[in-house]
Protein backbone atom coordinates (compact mmCIF):
# COMPACT_ATOMS: atom_id res chain seq x y z
CA UNK A 1 0.00 0.00 0.00
CA UNK A 2 1.52 3.23 -0.90
CA UNK A 3 0.45 6.47 0.42
CA UNK A 4 -1.19 9.31 -2.22
CA UNK A 5 -2.30 13.21 -1.96
CA UNK A 6 -4.96 13.74 -4.04
CA UNK A 7 -5.66 17.05 -4.94
CA UNK A 8 -8.48 18.28 -7.12
CA UNK A 9 -8.28 21.67 -9.15
CA UNK A 10 -10.43 23.11 -11.15
CA UNK A 11 -8.56 25.46 -13.95
CA UNK A 12 -8.82 28.44 -11.98
CA UNK A 13 -7.37 27.19 -8.81
CA UNK A 14 -4.67 25.75 -10.30
CA UNK A 15 -2.53 29.04 -9.08
CA UNK A 16 -3.35 28.51 -5.66
CA UNK A 17 -1.99 24.81 -6.18
CA UNK A 18 0.95 25.28 -7.57
CA UNK A 19 2.06 28.16 -5.18
CA UNK A 20 1.23 25.64 -2.37
CA UNK A 21 3.49 23.36 -4.03
CA UNK A 22 6.36 25.72 -4.44
CA UNK A 23 5.46 26.54 -0.28
CA UNK A 24 5.93 23.11 0.62
CA UNK A 25 9.05 22.65 -1.57
CA UNK A 26 10.64 25.29 0.39
CA UNK A 27 9.25 24.69 3.67
CA UNK A 28 11.20 21.22 5.75
CA UNK A 29 8.17 20.68 7.73
CA UNK A 30 4.73 21.04 7.05
CA UNK A 31 1.50 19.41 8.55
CA UNK A 32 -2.10 18.40 7.14
CA UNK A 33 -3.46 22.29 7.94
CA UNK A 34 -0.91 23.85 5.56
CA UNK A 35 -3.33 22.14 2.88
CA UNK A 36 -6.54 23.93 1.76
CA UNK A 37 -9.74 22.23 2.75
CA UNK A 38 -10.56 20.41 0.06
CA UNK A 39 -7.49 18.66 -0.46
CA UNK A 40 -7.55 14.78 0.28
CA UNK A 41 -5.34 12.75 1.62
CA UNK A 42 -5.54 8.59 1.14
CA UNK A 43 -3.89 5.19 0.03
CA UNK A 44 -3.68 3.25 -3.05
CA UNK A 45 -3.43 -0.29 -3.98
CA UNK A 46 -3.80 -2.34 -7.23
CA UNK A 47 -5.95 -5.73 -6.82
CA UNK A 48 -3.35 -8.23 -8.31
CA UNK A 49 -0.61 -6.42 -5.67
CA UNK A 50 -3.02 -6.20 -2.58
CA UNK A 51 -5.56 -8.85 -2.81
CA UNK A 52 -3.94 -12.34 -2.90
CA UNK A 53 -6.13 -14.82 -2.83
CA UNK A 54 -6.44 -15.82 -6.70
CA UNK A 55 -7.85 -19.17 -7.25
CA UNK A 56 -10.05 -18.69 -4.92
CA UNK A 57 -14.43 -17.93 -5.05
CA UNK A 58 -14.24 -18.56 -9.03
CA UNK A 59 -11.45 -15.95 -9.76
CA UNK A 60 -9.74 -16.60 -13.15
CA UNK A 61 -5.68 -15.82 -13.82
CA UNK A 62 -4.59 -12.18 -14.57
CA UNK A 63 -1.94 -12.39 -17.26
CA UNK A 64 0.39 -11.51 -14.29
CA UNK A 65 -0.50 -14.64 -12.55
CA UNK A 66 0.77 -16.60 -15.62
CA UNK A 67 3.65 -14.30 -15.74
CA UNK A 68 4.64 -14.62 -12.14
CA UNK A 69 4.54 -18.87 -11.93
CA UNK A 70 6.26 -18.28 -14.68
CA UNK A 71 8.81 -17.23 -13.05
CA UNK A 72 9.82 -14.08 -14.53
CA UNK A 73 9.86 -11.90 -11.68
CA UNK A 74 13.28 -11.65 -10.71
CA UNK A 75 12.70 -13.15 -6.68
CA UNK A 76 10.77 -15.82 -8.28
CA UNK A 77 7.42 -13.90 -6.20
CA UNK A 78 4.06 -14.14 -7.30
CA UNK A 79 0.64 -12.65 -6.29
CA UNK A 80 -0.66 -15.63 -4.82
CA UNK A 81 -0.83 -14.03 -1.15
CA UNK A 82 0.49 -10.69 -1.59
CA UNK A 83 -1.24 -8.22 1.47
CA UNK A 84 -3.92 -11.01 1.76
CA UNK A 85 -6.37 -8.30 1.31
CA UNK A 86 -8.81 -10.35 0.10
CA UNK A 87 -9.41 -11.56 4.08
CA UNK A 88 -7.99 -8.70 5.42
CA UNK A 89 -9.44 -5.48 4.05
CA UNK A 90 -12.12 -5.01 7.48
CA UNK A 91 -8.21 -4.66 9.19
CA UNK A 92 -7.22 -2.28 6.27
CA UNK A 93 -10.14 -0.21 6.42
CA UNK A 94 -9.71 0.10 10.15
CA UNK A 95 -5.96 1.01 9.73
CA UNK A 96 -6.93 3.70 7.45
CA UNK A 97 -9.59 5.33 9.43
CA UNK A 98 -6.91 5.31 12.87
CA UNK A 99 -4.26 6.99 10.06
CA UNK A 100 -6.99 9.84 9.50
CA UNK A 101 -7.08 9.14 5.68
CA UNK A 102 -9.84 10.39 3.62
CA UNK A 103 -9.77 8.09 0.24
CA UNK A 104 -8.67 5.11 -0.51
CA UNK A 105 -7.93 3.95 -4.08
CA UNK A 106 -8.28 0.53 -4.92
CA UNK A 107 -8.68 -1.89 -8.71
CA UNK A 108 -10.95 -4.21 -9.10
CA UNK A 109 -9.53 -7.60 -10.25
CA UNK A 110 -11.73 -7.33 -14.05
CA UNK A 111 -10.40 -11.57 -13.60
CA UNK A 112 -12.47 -11.99 -10.09
CA UNK A 113 -15.33 -10.11 -11.00
CA UNK A 114 -16.36 -11.28 -14.81
CA UNK A 115 -13.70 -14.52 -14.94
CA UNK A 116 -14.39 -15.29 -18.50
CA UNK A 117 -13.69 -11.77 -19.49
CA UNK A 118 -17.16 -11.43 -20.62
CA UNK A 119 -20.88 -12.23 -19.90
CA UNK A 120 -21.03 -14.14 -16.30
CA UNK A 121 -20.70 -11.84 -12.80
CA UNK A 122 -19.07 -13.75 -10.59
CA UNK A 123 -21.31 -13.25 -7.21
CA UNK A 124 -18.27 -13.58 -5.19
CA UNK A 125 -16.47 -11.58 -6.78
CA UNK A 126 -19.57 -8.73 -6.57
CA UNK A 127 -19.67 -9.56 -3.08
CA UNK A 128 -16.24 -8.96 -2.22
CA UNK A 129 -16.20 -5.50 -4.04
CA UNK A 130 -19.42 -4.33 -2.86
CA UNK A 131 -17.87 -5.48 0.93
CA UNK A 132 -14.96 -3.36 0.77
CA UNK A 133 -17.06 -0.55 -0.47
CA UNK A 134 -19.35 -0.31 2.40
CA UNK A 135 -16.62 -0.85 4.27
CA UNK A 136 -15.09 2.20 3.63
CA UNK A 137 -18.12 3.74 3.47
CA UNK A 138 -18.60 3.14 7.35
CA UNK A 139 -15.49 4.80 8.44
CA UNK A 140 -16.13 7.87 6.08
CA UNK A 141 -13.62 7.16 3.61
CA UNK A 142 -14.06 7.68 0.37
CA UNK A 143 -13.48 4.57 -1.99
CA UNK A 144 -11.78 5.58 -5.68
CA UNK A 145 -11.97 3.26 -7.82
CA UNK A 146 -9.63 1.95 -10.62
CA UNK A 147 -11.16 -0.12 -13.65
CA UNK A 148 -7.92 -1.32 -14.72
CA UNK A 149 -4.70 -1.60 -13.18
CA UNK A 150 -2.39 -3.75 -15.95
CA UNK A 151 -4.24 -7.10 -14.50
CA UNK A 152 -5.67 -8.20 -17.96
CA UNK A 153 -7.58 -11.76 -17.64
CA UNK A 154 -5.44 -14.37 -19.35
CA UNK A 155 -9.02 -15.42 -21.25
CA UNK A 156 -9.16 -12.64 -23.23
CA UNK A 157 -5.21 -12.09 -23.68
CA UNK A 158 -5.74 -15.61 -25.33
CA UNK A 159 -8.49 -15.13 -27.18
CA UNK A 160 -7.12 -11.84 -28.78
CA UNK A 161 -3.97 -10.83 -28.10
CA UNK A 162 -5.64 -8.27 -25.55
CA UNK A 163 -4.93 -4.68 -26.08
CA UNK A 164 -3.71 -5.38 -29.55
CA UNK A 165 -7.23 -6.22 -30.90
CA UNK A 166 -9.57 -3.37 -30.92
CA UNK A 167 -12.01 -6.32 -29.79
CA UNK A 168 -10.91 -4.72 -26.42
CA UNK A 169 -12.73 -1.84 -26.96
CA UNK A 170 -15.98 -3.91 -26.67
CA UNK A 171 -15.32 -5.76 -23.82
CA UNK A 172 -14.02 -3.54 -21.57
CA UNK A 173 -16.74 -1.20 -21.87
CA UNK A 174 -19.16 -4.21 -21.11
CA UNK A 175 -16.97 -4.56 -17.82
CA UNK A 176 -16.81 -0.92 -16.64
CA UNK A 177 -20.85 -0.95 -17.73
CA UNK A 178 -21.30 -3.53 -14.50
CA UNK A 179 -18.63 -1.78 -12.24
CA UNK A 180 -21.20 1.58 -13.00
CA UNK A 181 -23.77 0.05 -12.26
CA UNK A 182 -23.26 -2.92 -9.56
CA UNK A 183 -21.10 -0.03 -7.55
CA UNK A 184 -21.79 3.55 -8.69
CA UNK A 185 -24.71 4.36 -5.98
CA UNK A 186 -21.69 4.47 -3.76
CA UNK A 187 -18.81 5.68 -5.90
CA UNK A 188 -18.60 8.54 -7.00
CA UNK A 189 -14.42 8.64 -8.37
CA UNK A 190 -13.81 6.46 -11.15
CA UNK A 191 -10.03 5.95 -12.55
CA UNK A 192 -10.52 4.08 -15.94
CA UNK A 193 -6.41 3.09 -16.56
CA UNK A 194 -3.53 3.62 -14.14
CA UNK A 195 -0.70 4.47 -16.21
CA UNK A 196 -1.26 2.92 -19.67
CA UNK A 197 1.98 4.58 -20.93
CA UNK A 198 4.30 2.12 -18.59
CA UNK A 199 2.10 -0.52 -19.45
CA UNK A 200 2.59 -0.10 -23.15
CA UNK A 201 6.38 0.35 -22.81
CA UNK A 202 6.47 -2.30 -19.71
CA UNK A 203 4.76 -4.51 -21.60
CA UNK A 204 5.06 -4.49 -25.41
CA UNK A 205 8.78 -2.94 -25.91
CA UNK A 206 10.52 -3.87 -23.03
CA UNK A 207 9.06 -7.32 -22.35
CA UNK A 208 9.11 -6.94 -18.89
CA UNK A 209 5.51 -6.58 -17.67
CA UNK A 210 2.73 -9.23 -19.39
CA UNK A 211 1.94 -10.34 -21.45
CA UNK A 212 6.10 -9.70 -22.33
CA UNK A 213 6.10 -9.18 -25.60
CA UNK A 214 8.97 -7.52 -27.02
CA UNK A 215 11.33 -7.92 -30.76
CA UNK A 216 15.13 -8.66 -31.18
CA UNK A 217 17.45 -5.98 -30.63
CA UNK A 218 15.19 -4.37 -28.34
CA UNK A 219 13.92 -5.48 -25.17
CA UNK A 220 14.67 -6.42 -21.28
CA UNK A 221 13.59 -9.89 -21.70
CA UNK A 222 13.68 -12.74 -23.99
CA UNK A 223 10.38 -12.71 -25.52
CA UNK A 224 9.05 -15.52 -27.32
CA UNK A 225 6.43 -13.10 -29.75
CA UNK A 226 5.81 -9.29 -29.89
CA UNK A 227 7.39 -6.39 -32.21
CA UNK A 228 8.44 -3.41 -29.92
CA UNK A 229 8.47 -1.21 -33.00
CA UNK A 230 4.84 -1.28 -33.51
CA UNK A 231 2.74 -2.63 -30.66
CA UNK A 232 3.24 0.29 -27.53
CA UNK A 233 1.75 2.64 -29.75
CA UNK A 234 -1.04 0.12 -30.94
CA UNK A 235 -1.77 -0.89 -27.46
CA UNK A 236 -2.30 2.89 -26.47
CA UNK A 237 -4.39 3.55 -29.31
CA UNK A 238 -7.10 1.30 -28.21
CA UNK A 239 -6.44 1.66 -24.54
CA UNK A 240 -7.19 5.41 -25.09
CA UNK A 241 -10.48 4.25 -27.67
CA UNK A 242 -11.53 2.32 -24.69
CA UNK A 243 -11.11 5.05 -22.42
CA UNK A 244 -12.77 7.56 -24.36
CA UNK A 245 -16.33 4.78 -24.82
CA UNK A 246 -16.22 4.10 -21.35
CA UNK A 247 -16.22 7.58 -20.38
CA UNK A 248 -18.76 8.65 -22.86
CA UNK A 249 -21.02 5.64 -21.22
CA UNK A 250 -20.70 6.90 -17.79
CA UNK A 251 -21.32 10.42 -18.70
CA UNK A 252 -24.58 9.38 -21.09
CA UNK A 253 -26.15 6.64 -18.67
CA UNK A 254 -24.73 7.15 -14.67
CA UNK A 255 -22.86 10.60 -14.27
CA UNK A 256 -25.94 12.99 -13.63
CA UNK A 257 -27.75 9.92 -11.22
CA UNK A 258 -24.38 8.80 -9.42
CA UNK A 259 -23.08 12.81 -9.21
CA UNK A 260 -19.77 10.89 -10.05
CA UNK A 261 -16.46 11.59 -11.95
CA UNK A 262 -14.11 10.15 -14.39
CA UNK A 263 -10.68 9.93 -15.56
CA UNK A 264 -7.46 8.61 -15.95
CA UNK A 265 -3.79 8.11 -14.37
CA UNK A 266 -0.77 8.58 -16.52
CA UNK A 267 3.01 8.14 -15.08
CA UNK A 268 4.63 11.19 -15.08
CA UNK A 269 8.12 12.43 -14.15
CA UNK A 270 9.72 15.90 -14.53
CA UNK A 271 12.56 16.13 -17.25
CA UNK A 272 15.18 18.99 -17.37
CA UNK A 273 17.92 19.57 -20.01
CA UNK A 274 21.29 18.33 -18.96
CA UNK A 275 22.95 21.12 -20.45
CA UNK A 276 21.95 24.60 -22.09
CA UNK A 277 22.33 23.63 -25.61
CA UNK A 278 19.73 23.75 -27.79
CA UNK A 279 20.04 19.63 -28.53
CA UNK A 280 19.35 19.38 -24.74
CA UNK A 281 16.13 21.40 -24.72
CA UNK A 282 14.57 20.34 -27.73
CA UNK A 283 15.40 17.00 -26.31
CA UNK A 284 13.97 17.38 -23.28
CA UNK A 285 10.62 18.63 -24.67
CA UNK A 286 10.56 15.96 -26.93
CA UNK A 287 10.79 13.22 -23.89
CA UNK A 288 8.04 15.09 -22.06
CA UNK A 289 6.18 14.72 -25.39
CA UNK A 290 6.19 10.91 -25.41
CA UNK A 291 5.84 10.11 -22.22
CA UNK A 292 3.01 13.02 -20.80
CA UNK A 293 1.90 14.11 -23.94
CA UNK A 294 1.57 10.49 -25.43
CA UNK A 295 -1.54 10.31 -23.04
CA UNK A 296 -2.71 13.60 -22.38
CA UNK A 297 -2.59 15.48 -25.87
CA UNK A 298 -4.79 12.87 -27.47
CA UNK A 299 -7.31 13.20 -24.29
CA UNK A 300 -6.76 17.73 -24.68
CA UNK A 301 -6.40 17.92 -28.42
CA UNK A 302 -7.62 15.07 -30.17
CA UNK A 303 -4.45 13.86 -31.26
CA UNK A 304 -0.74 13.05 -30.57
CA UNK A 305 2.06 15.42 -30.24
CA UNK A 306 3.33 16.19 -33.99
CA UNK A 307 6.74 15.08 -33.20
CA UNK A 308 5.31 11.60 -31.64
CA UNK A 309 3.84 11.51 -35.14
CA UNK A 310 7.00 12.99 -37.23
CA UNK A 311 9.39 10.37 -35.61
CA UNK A 312 7.18 7.40 -35.02
CA UNK A 313 5.43 7.62 -38.49
CA UNK A 314 3.33 5.00 -39.71
CA UNK A 315 4.01 2.82 -37.04
CA UNK A 316 1.77 5.15 -34.74
CA UNK A 317 -2.23 4.37 -35.06
CA UNK A 318 -4.51 7.94 -36.40
CA UNK A 319 -7.54 8.56 -34.96
CA UNK A 320 -10.28 9.34 -37.10
CA UNK A 321 -11.85 12.56 -37.24
CA UNK A 322 -14.81 11.29 -35.36
CA UNK A 323 -12.41 9.32 -32.83
CA UNK A 324 -10.76 12.40 -32.15
CA UNK A 325 -13.60 14.32 -31.58
CA UNK A 326 -14.49 11.80 -29.49
CA UNK A 327 -11.43 11.94 -27.11
CA UNK A 328 -11.56 15.76 -26.43
CA UNK A 329 -12.57 16.56 -23.29
CA UNK A 330 -13.35 12.54 -22.36
CA UNK A 331 -12.37 13.16 -18.75
CA UNK A 332 -13.05 14.84 -15.40
CA UNK A 333 -10.09 14.95 -14.23
CA UNK A 334 -6.25 13.72 -15.23
CA UNK A 335 -4.39 11.39 -11.98
CA UNK A 336 -0.88 12.54 -12.06
CA UNK A 337 1.27 9.46 -10.33
CA UNK A 338 4.62 11.82 -9.75
CA UNK A 339 7.83 9.61 -8.11
CA UNK A 340 11.11 11.19 -9.89
CA UNK A 341 12.81 13.40 -12.31
CA UNK A 342 15.88 13.35 -14.69
CA UNK A 343 18.16 15.47 -16.66
CA UNK A 344 17.69 14.76 -20.62
CA UNK A 345 20.85 14.47 -22.98
CA UNK A 346 19.90 14.33 -26.74
CA UNK A 347 21.08 11.33 -28.51
CA UNK A 348 20.84 11.49 -32.38
CA UNK A 349 22.71 8.31 -32.41
CA UNK A 350 19.64 6.37 -31.72
CA UNK A 351 17.50 8.12 -33.69
CA UNK A 352 19.65 7.18 -36.29
CA UNK A 353 18.81 3.71 -36.90
CA UNK A 354 16.72 1.60 -39.63
CA UNK A 355 15.17 0.45 -36.85
CA UNK A 356 13.58 1.85 -33.82
CA UNK A 357 11.48 1.18 -30.73
CA UNK A 358 10.04 3.83 -28.42
CA UNK A 359 13.33 4.53 -26.63
CA UNK A 360 14.84 5.17 -29.81
CA UNK A 361 12.24 6.98 -31.39
CA UNK A 362 12.32 9.73 -28.09
CA UNK A 363 16.47 9.00 -28.39
CA UNK A 364 17.88 10.85 -25.64
CA UNK A 365 19.69 9.77 -22.40
CA UNK A 366 18.90 10.42 -18.90
CA UNK A 367 20.44 10.92 -15.46
CA UNK A 368 18.87 11.92 -12.01
CA UNK A 369 22.43 13.82 -11.12
CA UNK A 370 24.56 16.40 -13.21
CA UNK A 371 27.78 14.54 -11.91
CA UNK A 372 26.38 10.79 -13.48
CA UNK A 373 27.23 9.55 -16.66
CA UNK A 374 23.78 10.00 -18.77
CA UNK A 375 22.01 6.66 -19.34
CA UNK A 376 19.42 5.35 -20.87
CA UNK A 377 15.46 6.22 -20.65
CA UNK A 378 14.80 2.81 -18.94
CA UNK A 379 17.50 2.94 -16.34
CA UNK A 380 16.91 6.53 -15.16
CA UNK A 381 13.62 6.10 -12.73
CA UNK A 382 15.30 7.29 -9.64
CA UNK A 383 13.47 9.85 -7.27
CA UNK A 384 14.28 13.58 -6.25
CA UNK A 385 11.39 16.46 -6.43
CA UNK A 386 10.82 18.65 -9.03
CA UNK A 387 6.67 18.55 -8.92
CA UNK A 388 6.25 22.19 -9.11
CA UNK A 389 7.68 22.19 -12.40
CA UNK A 390 5.73 19.56 -13.79
CA UNK A 391 2.43 20.98 -12.34
CA UNK A 392 3.62 24.30 -14.28
CA UNK A 393 4.10 22.37 -17.52
CA UNK A 394 0.54 21.21 -16.96
CA UNK A 395 -0.93 24.34 -16.43
CA UNK A 396 0.96 26.32 -19.22
CA UNK A 397 -0.01 23.28 -21.57
CA UNK A 398 -3.59 21.81 -20.69
CA UNK A 399 -5.01 24.53 -18.52
CA UNK A 400 -8.21 24.95 -20.26
CA UNK A 401 -8.95 21.49 -20.07
CA UNK A 402 -7.62 19.51 -16.83
CA UNK A 403 -8.58 18.99 -13.36
CA UNK A 404 -5.74 17.46 -11.93
CA UNK A 405 -5.24 14.34 -9.31
CA UNK A 406 -1.97 14.19 -7.62
CA UNK A 407 -0.16 11.43 -6.51
CA UNK A 408 3.07 11.08 -4.89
Amino acid sequence: MWLLLLLFLAPQQLGFGLGLVHNLISNEEYCKDDFPSGFVFGAATSAYQYEGAVDVDGRSPSIWDTFTHAGHMSDKSTGDITAGGYYKYKEDVKRMSDMGLEAYRFSISWSRLIPTGRGEINPKGLEYYNNVIDELIKYGIQPHVTLFHQDLPQIIEDEYSGWLSPKIVEDFTAYADVCFREFGDRVQHWTTFNEPNVEAIASYDLGSFPPQRCSYPFGLANCSAGNSTIEPYTAVNHILLAHTEVASLYKRKYQVKQNGWIGMDIYTMWMSPLTNSTEDIIATQRALDFLIGWIINPLVFGDYPEIMKKRAGSRIPSFTNLQSEQLIGSFDFIGINYYSSAYVEDDIDLFETALRDYEKDISVKMTVSRNETPTSVVQALSPFASSASLLLLLSDNFCSMLHLLISV
